[in-house]
């Protein structure tokens, strides 16, 4: 059983910091920021070490997680857990054995036909831009485009380029089984299995390490923070592919099938389907302006009433965060974690806001009894004397 930590260390401390004068504050930060520098680059060392460890880890805690919740749906309706985790995986094994065999084959086929075409997509996009520059001189506007058309023909199309190639070569390295990344598939699968059968036993032993007080707390603020935005994310996610999907078949847009699910995988992490938005229009822009016009109306058309509508009922006020740090947030992940860090950066997020916000609620609770007192010293200190002359008198 865990020993409960002793209020009068947490006053003592907290007496010792602010009996410090500012400068001596500001002394104390300059020397723990070199030691906390130190351990985080320490950290990223062995993360980086034993990263395949910890993605697989990671992966398959999350993964069991988010399958965590239909798991509870079923003992809820009687099946006892170790049939109904069997159950749940093997279901969602099948619809990510499906999806993988039908729409990922489709997507990198489109994929490599986009990097294929894609020199000729920025031909046209230079020529459009050469006709919308001659029809600029010929209203007399002083607007220039050469210097535009000079990029693209210079720097942008090599840009572009690498881009599609690098995101090309990530996918197909992503779907092609090595040895070892199938090594990496086969422990996540495992791990996934294990945890959603014996995932309360490893969570209590984990939490078990943690103060008494906060073991129940923390607990319920990590589930409600991942399961609640990843569970969210991922519906509107799907929303998002599956209808501008239909919406680019039906518009006969080029690879409608790739862009569209494109966007709906960039916009499992905040501000990522406008992006993904934004670099289909360039995308289909460069072939033809009247098209890409289309795609930006419908695109923003669905976002909106994803974001406005199923977004609230989905997701409500699971984040709290402010978009400032919500960016922030995603900076940091990526900066810390790459790709993995981006998916954990916003839940993470949430946990430390919310146990900030537990702090200090806690430290005024722990001022009031103490308020309280000092005004019934200073209201008695205020009657002294009226009750001393009445007593002479």
């Amino acid at each position: 059983m865990a020993r409960p930590e002793s209020p009068t260390k947490e006053r003592n401390l907290l007496g010792w910091w602010k009996a410090l004068m500012p400068i001596s504050r500001l002394l104390a930060i300059s020397l723990a920021a070199p030691i906390i520098v130190l351990n985080a680059w320490a950290f990223s060392e062995i993360f980086g070490y034993f990263e395949s460890l910890f993605v697989v880890i990671i992966i398959a805690s999350l993964v069991s997680f988010l399958l965590n919740y239909p798991l509870s749906w079923l003992e809820k309706r009687g099946l006892r857990r170790a049939p109904a985790a069997i159950l749940v995986f093997l279901v969602a094994l099948l619809v990510l054995t499906a999806i993988g065999v039908t729409l990922v084959p489709l997507a990198i086929a489109q994929a490599q036909q986009l990097v294929a075409r894609l020199p000729e997509w920025i031909d046209s996009g230079q020529q459009q831009l050469m006709m919308l520059n001659e029809r600029v001189d010929t209203m007399g506007l002083p607007i220039s485009l050469d210097g535009l058309i000079t990029q693209i023909n210079d720097r942008l199309k090599v840009e572009l380029q690498t881009i599609a190639g690098q995101a090309l070569n990530l996918a197909l390295s992503v779907t092609v089984l090595t040895v070892v990344r199938l090594l990496d598939v086969l422990l996540t699968i495992i791990s996934v299995l294990y945890l959603l059968q014996h995932g309360d036993e490893v969570w209590a032993s984990l939490i078990s390490w943690l103060p008494e007080r906060i073991q129940q707390p923390f607990s319920r603020t990590l589930s409600r923070s991942f399961q609640n935005y990843f569970i969210g994310q991922i519906i509107l996610a799907t929303c998002m592919a599956s209808g501008l999907t239909s919406i680019f078949l039906l518009l006969k847009v080029p690879f409608g099938l790739l862009f569209g699910l494109t966007i709906g995988v960039m916009a499992l992490v905040p501000f990522g389907g406008s992006v993904g938005i934004a670099l289909v229009t360039t995308l289909v822009a460069l072939q033809d302006i009247g098209l890409a016009l289309q795609v930006l109306a419908a695109s923003l058309v669905v976002q909106q009433i994803i974001e406005n509508l199923i977004a609230p009922r989905v997701l409500g006020s699971v984040t709290g965060l402010n978009p400032f740090w919500v960016f922030i947030a995603i900076l940091t992940g990526v900066r810390v974690g790459g790709l993995l860090g981006v998916v954990v950066a916003v839940p993470t997020a949430v946990v430390i806001k919310e146990a900030l916000e537990a702090i200090k609620t806690t430290q005024a609770t722990q001022r009031e009894p103490v308020a309280k007192v000092e005004e019934v010293v200073v209201e008695t200190v205020r009657e002294l004397p009226q009750k001393t002359i009445s007593d002479g008198v």
